[in-house]
This record gives C-alpha cells, structure tokens and sequence, in this order.
C-alpha cells in the first residue's frame, strides 16, 4: 500500500492578502522600522477576523519582518549590524548563484526585457522620479531570480530583498542610492555574452558596494532612526 501523501495547504488563506500588504508596504518604505501594527485597523481595512490577522503576523514575525512582543503586539524589525551583514552575505551567495543560472539559459527575448527595464531606470532617474526609480531598481534584482527559472531562488531573493528594505530605511546615508545604474549595465552586459563568472563577479562587488554605503553603527548599540 503506497505511503499517504501529506495534504498541502491552500494556495490561497483568508490570512494572504493581510500577508502580502504588510509585506508590499515594508518593502516600498510606507512603514518603517519600529512602527507598530494597530491589529484592529488591519482587521476593518480587509475585513477579516483578529485570528486571521495574527496568523498573517505571525507569519510575517517567522521571516523576520515583523517583531512580535506578548502584550505589545506586532512592530516592524529593525535589523542590528550582524543581521545586516548576514542579510548581505546571504544576499551574495544567493544572487551569484542566480545570475550565473540566468546566463547560462537567458533567450533574445528575455535580453531586451532586461534592456527595457535598464532604459525606464536611466529614464525615472533623469527625471528625478526617485520613487519609480527605487522600485524598478529592486524590481531588476527580483527580475532576474525569476529569469532563474527557479521559484524557491525567487521565494528566498523576496524574503532578503524585503528585510534589504528595512536595513536601508535604518541606515542609508542621506543622499545615497541603494543601487547604482550603471553597476545593472555592467551585469546585462555579462548576461549578454553569457558570461556566468563575470556576472556573479559583478553581483558581488555590486552587492558589497551597497553595503558599504550604509552607516552601521558600532556592535551593540541601537539603530539609529
């Protein structure tokens, strides 16, 4: 008698469209690092239980986007200098890892979707256009994990990209960019020709330009905000 394959859960929970908000607003800044989630104003904004709410929390607290204190409810993280080198560290293995994989089945097709993406970035930058640029910015990175072909690569680049989000909020250096555009044509350009080793080698030293742009204060003291 065959083994009982174990029941997965649905797609979709009554919690999801709870998840995916808080999710989308901590990763476009609209909360911040230490601000606190009013329980019963998520609760008649989606119109759902306070159970469904604490369950997309919770959720949220397990990939460390939120922090959860008993009696004091749910704010969003704000991640200390090891977790924001861990979180890069993580970063750069894991997007070494992508490129490489998207240069090695990237299509004509795909390449000039890079392009495009690379020509609206040059454009929302000389328009000042700061928020769009940010976004498609971030986008790029998401873009090529899904280039990948593999969707657990895409689960966990979001899941970094998103704390990402919170360690800029914290520690950005005012007039800095968290990423340069120039630093995405190089790695198109190494997608173009195929080049997996030039590609991750250009991944890393973008990614560890980002974090050196970041003013982490000393070892255990507090985030400044």
């Amino acid at each position: 008698m065959p083994a009982a394959t174990p029941s997965r859960p649905p797609a979709a929970t009554l919690d999801q469209p709870v998840y995916e908000a808080v999710l989308d607003a901590v990763m476009h800044g609209r909360l911040r690092p230490g601000e606190r989630l009013g329980e019963p104003a998520l609760c008649e904004r989606f119109g759902v239980s306070r159970t469904v709410v604490r369950q997309a929390l919770h959720r949220l607290a397990e990939l460390r986007i939120l922090d959860i204190v008993p009696n004091k409810g749910a704010t969003v993280a704000r991640p200390g200098p090891k977790e924001t080198r861990d979180i890069f560290a993580a970063r750069r293995v894991v997007e070494a890892g992508i490129v490489r994989m998207v240069a090695a089945r990237i299509t004509h097709g795909e390449l000039q979707r890079l392009k495009q993406r690379m020509r609206a970035e040059h454009e929302a930058l000389h328009q000042q256009d700061h928020a769009r640029w940010v976004a498609l910015a971030g986008g790029f990175h998401l873009a090529l994990a899904e280039l990948s072909g593999n969707a657990e690569l895409q689960r966990i680049l979001t899941e970094l990209m998103t704390r990402c989000s919170l360690i800029v909020a914290l520690y950005e250096a005012p007039g800095e960019s968290t990423c340069e555009h120039a630093e995405h044509e190089q790695l198109v350009e190494h997608l173009a020709l195929r080049d997996g080793s030039a590609a991750a080698a250009a991944m890393d030293r973008h990614l560890l330009a980002l974090e050196a742009r970041l003013r982490l204060p000393d070892e255990g003291m507090p985030p400044i905000l």
